[in-house]
């Protein structure tokens, strides 16, 4: 077996998926950015928070469990800007930063993945990804009460 060439080939390939999947990781970017810009995010928070408030979740960590399933970047930079307005050592940082840890960018993978190989319904898929993301947040922030209520 020619091993280069089989390399070359298996990096032509990669490269021809690489070129199918931009439309659809251009897609889920843009509607993040349009979804955040328009201050969808915060209408959220303002909705939830009261309620958040009342079972001990605190609502600065909305903006992060919102957006962690539709992209990895913005919700670093949501974390980021946590850390500076509340420290690194407080609880909502280091909630953030477990929640953040537990979950995944469900659409994203869905959208790149799914494109990548054309299957088109996926719904059993998003579900399966946004439940697995909803108990990663609620055992993060059960977790981070428990270990760092003391903080």
């Amino acid at each position: 077996m020619k091993v280069y060439e089989e390399f070359v080939e298996g990096a032509k390939e990669g490269f021809n998926v690489a070129i199918r999947i931009i439309p659809y990781l251009v897609a889920i970017l843009v509607a993040v950015g349009m979804f955040r810009a328009a201050g969808g995010i915060q209408v959220l928070a303002n909705f939830l928070g009261p309620v958040l408030n009342r079972i001990g979740f605190p609502a600065d960590l909305l903006p992060i469990v919102i957006v962690r399933p539709l992209s990895g970047g913005a919700t670093t930079g949501l974390f980021a800007e946590l850390v500076k307005a509340h420290g690194p050592d407080s609880f909502i940082a280091r909630a953030a930063g477990t929640i953040l840890g537990s979950t995944e960018t469900t659409f994203y993978v869905l959208a790149v993945y799914f494109g990548a190989v054309g299957i088109r319904k996926g719904r059993h898929a998003v579900v399966a990804g946004l439940t697995a993301d909803l108990t990663g947040v609620i055992v993060s922030f059960l977790i981070c009460r428990v270990v760092f209520s003391g903080s």
